[in-house]
């Protein structure tokens, strides 16, 4: 279910779309692959998926046909950057560590900092803006003060927040990672692994929205048509 719901964006909270594998099973970069005829690819719906959910914008981390993808994502015309990593090859950990170094070594200059990140992946179609949305609310509380005053308050808010989303009480992505959980996940996030083993061993909160998606990833061609 891909409900985009135009959400107000949630200060501090950037997406972070790990979309660099190769897709061998798919046939071809799983960025690069389309829904269906005239249909955005899975690269273009993640990203807008993570903004209208109401993410501060997105870092997308390329990999395998880079400048293909790149070229796809510099015309959504968004708050939207790139980040590519160079040895994707190795898997998603690979991935998620350039993410979030680029991240943490990059200031915005007229912009709120960016202080977690909600991590989902590129071949997720059925996780929609809705279940973004729901994540994010899920852990605001003071986080959504519209009061200027309020804003350094909801920036520390955010730093110490970790947990993801659940399906039927299996969780899945996408997963929220505040600041001070960057360094450990990308030291821990080896080969296809991620941030598993650190979600493993640190109490995180999940937020169950198997009533909104299935949160299940799509490996090859048959599989991308069953969910048509």
């Amino acid at each position: 279910m891909n409900s985009r719901i135009a959400q107000t964006r949630v200060p501090h909270v950037r997406g972070l779309l790990l979309a660099a594998g190769a897709g061998r099973r798919m046939g071809a970069p799983k960025a690069l692959v389309r829904t269906g005829p005239d249909q955005p690819t899975l690269v273009e719906l993640a990203v807008c998926e993570l903004l209208d959910g109401g993410c501060d914008g997105v870092t997308v981390v390329i990999g395998a046909a880079a400048l293909e993808v790149h070229a796809l994502i510099s015309t959504i015309g968004r708050d939207v950057e790139v980040v590519e990593c160079t040895d994707w090859a190795v898997g998603m950990g690979a991935s998620l560590r350039a993410g979030l170094t680029s991240l943490a070594s990059t200031t915005r200059e007229g912009s709120s900092p960016v202080e977690a990140v909600l991590v989902t992946l590129v071949d997720l179609p059925d996780v929609g803006s809705d279940v973004v949305h729901r994540v994010l609310t899920a852990f605001a509380g003071q986080a959504t003060s519209s009061d200027p005053d309020a804003a350094a308050p909801a920036a520390v808010h955010w730093r110490g927040q970790l947990g993801r989303a659940a399906y039927e009480g299996v969780p899945g992505h996408p997963a929220l990672i505040g600041r001070d959980h960057w360094l450990p996940v990308a030291t821990s996030a080896v080969g296809d692994r991620g941030a598993r083993d650190y979600y493993r061993e640190h109490p995180h909160r999940l937020v169950e929205c198997g009533d909104l998606a299935t949160g299940t990833d799509v490996d090859t061609p048959g599989e991308l048509a069953s969910r048509g």
